[in-house]
């Protein structure tokens, strides 16, 4: 039986603190997390009980488990050692440039996606131009600081004689550069004056 009296607190009880430990484990292990099965079968109990375990686990903010995905059990503690914080800086267009927004908070991120030894930021995408390289509106970029790209990267161009900012593939030309859009139903615009402000190196999805 689950001790209800710790489900209002954030302390797990005996069993629960048994099951994180056992889910740790099990991933550092096997590289992925423990099915339900898995865990009832080590514990001796139902199915059942070891989800009222985990719903509780949940509530107490002790783990994160995605309704309807196998095994996307994931221990907060461990997923927490593996985000670093990098600043959300506001919203990029992907579609027509607008102002640039400065509003700085915090957004966790996956370790894996940043390069050692650079500074990142992120910025939450409106607009539809850049659909076919995978980013739709809503989703958060981010961006690795970095005063130019190669031809057909993805940069956040900053255009000085409007201060905006937009999300564009960036292509140079003799007296201009040309910002492209990955969206076949979209053209290409033409700016002589562009400052890169940073390449794309990873896409957070917009939860749904």
């Amino acid at each position: 039986m689950v001790n209800k009296s710790s489900v209002w607190t954030n302390k797990p009880s005996k069993r629960q603190a048994e099951i994180l430990e056992f889910i740790s484990r099990f991933q550092r292990k096997n590289n992925y997390s423990p099915s339900l099965a898995e865990m009832a079968e080590y514990f001796n109990v139902s199915i059942p009980t070891v989800h009222q375990h985990i719903s509780y686990l949940q509530k107490k903010k002790l783990l994160t488990a995605h309704k309807g995905k196998k095994r996307s059990i994931q221990p907060f503690n461990d997923q927490k050692r593996d985000l670093v914080e990098i600043p959300l800086m506001g919203i990029i267009a992907a579609g027509g440039p607008i102002e640039a927004i400065s509003n700085p908070e915090p957004i966790g991120v996956p370790r894996s996606m940043l390069s050692g030894g650079a500074n990142h930021y992120a910025l939450k995408v409106s607009g539809v131009s850049m659909i076919e390289e995978g980013i739709s509106d809503g989703d958060i970029v981010i961006i690795r600081e970095q005063p130019t790209v190669n031809d057909g990267e993805k940069a956040v161009a900053y255009l000085p004689d409007e201060n905006k900012v937009t999300l564009k593939k960036l292509y140079r030309e003799k007296n201009r550069v040309r910002l492209v859009p990955a969206n076949k139903t979209m053209k290409p615009f033409y700016e002589k004056n562009v400052e890169v402000q940073g390449k794309v190196v990873g896409v957070l999805r917009k939860e749904v």
